[in-house]
């Protein structure tokens, strides 16, 4: 399984990230191979649809779940049309979450609100 989770800095250590949208990078950890590595965000800078453009960009890398705090509507609907399975992080590293996942503690997602359509 791979999996996403938003992330603050480019380590396991890192913060998730608040904004699943506007993170600055992205940790993609394969729970077979045990590996990560880290994607960054090119939609971060975006004036408007950055949760979108990312969610596509997740989508594009074939993972199969993300760890997120929350997530917008839109967003949303992209992940899902991708049959990507939404988790809610924990107030915890990505390493902590990842570990949560392993043990199958993490919650699924069902918050989505409607989004901030603004200009940043």
């Amino acid at each position: 399984m791979i999996v996403a989770v938003p992330a603050e800095e480019k380590s396991l250590d890192s913060a998730i990230s608040l904004s699943f949208g506007r993170a600055p990078h992205y940790c993609l950890y394969d729970t077979k191979a045990q590996t990560s590595r880290f994607i960054d965000n090119t939609a971060v800078d975006q004036e408007g649809g950055a949760g979108i453009q990312a969610a596509q960009k997740l989508a594009d890398q074939h993972i199969d779940a993300l760890i997120t705090f929350r997530c917008g509507e839109n967003s949303a609907k992209v992940l899902k049309a991708a049959k990507v399975t939404l988790l809610k992080a924990l107030n915890l590293s990505i390493a902590d979450n990842i570990s949560s996942l392993l043990d199958h503690t993490l919650v699924e997602l069902t918050d989505v609100h409607p989004g901030y359509h603004h200009a940043r």
